[in-house]
């Protein structure tokens, strides 16, 4: 958990899910833009940010990345298909 590619996943994930929440919440309504409650939006977000956050941190225990089964690539990661 205490390596920069374990929170540059995270941090990923975590992008990712504000943005999704956020994008949730405007076409769930289905509000225009200009009808959009933004800080209601972007407090929502927030939340589902900071909950990516937390469930990397309690998820990561005994791996490099922040999921259970994930492992964090490193420049030594096979990358594609490997031919025999």
């Amino acid at each position: 958990m205490m390596t920069l590619p374990f929170w540059k996943a995270t941090f990923e994930r975590m992008i990712r899910t504000f943005a999704q929440a956020v994008l949730a919440l405007l076409t769930g309504d289905g509000l225009g833009l200009v009808d959009v409650d933004w800080g209601a939006a972007l407090s929502v977000g927030g939340l589902a940010a900071v909950a990516a956050l937390l469930t990397a941190i309690v998820a990561s225990g005994g791996t490099t990345g922040p999921g259970i089964t994930e492992t964090v690539a490193t420049a030594d990661t096979p990358r594609g298909p490997t031919s025999i």
